[in-house]
């Protein structure tokens, strides 16, 4: 069995989406940088072991990163997820744990990589937007992309009724990835090829919401 931590420093909806999903692996730990996060409260909830470890404790994000690697060792993690977790991660921490972290972005990448993502698709008027989950590597937002969610821009939509609908789509999209790395459906092999049922991955699998 996988065995999964969770890193987290908010609400933590997409933890719970992953708790609710009653995976095939096993979500063994959640990490927080922040104290009153109140993903620490779902997860203890839920009987899973937690920690804090809170960056502005340590003198840079090298020496944050090690503690915090070290920590996933101590729990044998096979899999790190990222589910709001508002930290940039060293290169050092991305190269260590590349091929088993994945994060959920709010776009359909490898469109608006980085922040304000509702904003900059109100801003350009497209008619699609979505939410990718993909793996971590050392360039933002730019790994494999494995699932994605996609809805139709309303004419009335703002960017707290995007946000909204597009976190919809990812309570439905993360869970599923994270499902088929556990259960084999997507592997990510030492040469860096992803494959999905046995065949080379080239575009993310997609779910729609009209």
């Amino acid at each position: 069995m996988i065995k999964i931590a969770v890193l987290v420093s908010g609400s933590g909806s997409n933890l719970q989406a992953l708790i609710d999903a009653n995976l095939s692996g096993q979500i063994v730990g959640v990490i927080s940088n922040k104290p009153k996060a109140f993903a620490l409260e779902r997860a203890a909830k839920a009987g899973i072991a937690t920690t804090v470890i809170e960056h502005k404790h340590y003198p840079d994000r090298e020496t944050f990163d090690a503690v915090m690697h070290q920590q996933l060792l101590d729990w044998d993690v096979d899999l790190v997820i990222l589910a709001g977790f508002m930290r940039i991660l060293s290169a050092k921490f991305v190269q260590a744990w590349e091929g088993k972290m994945v994060n959920i972005h709010p776009s359909l990448l490898p469109y608006y990589k980085g922040m304000h993502t509702h904003q900059r698709v109100l801003n350009t008027g497209d008619v699609l937007h979505g939410c990718t989950v993909h793996y971590v590597t050392a360039e933002l937002d730019a790994g494999q992309a494995l699932t994605q969610g996609v809805l139709t821009v309303d004419l009335h939509d703002n960017v707290q009724s995007l946000a909204a609908r597009v976190h919809v789509l990812e309570h439905l999209i993360y869970p599923q990835a994270v499902e088929w790395i556990c259960n084999g459906t997507i592997q990510h092999l030492e040469n860096g090829q992803v494959l999905y049922k046995g065949q080379a991955l080239k575009q993310p699998i997609q779910f729609c919401q009209l």
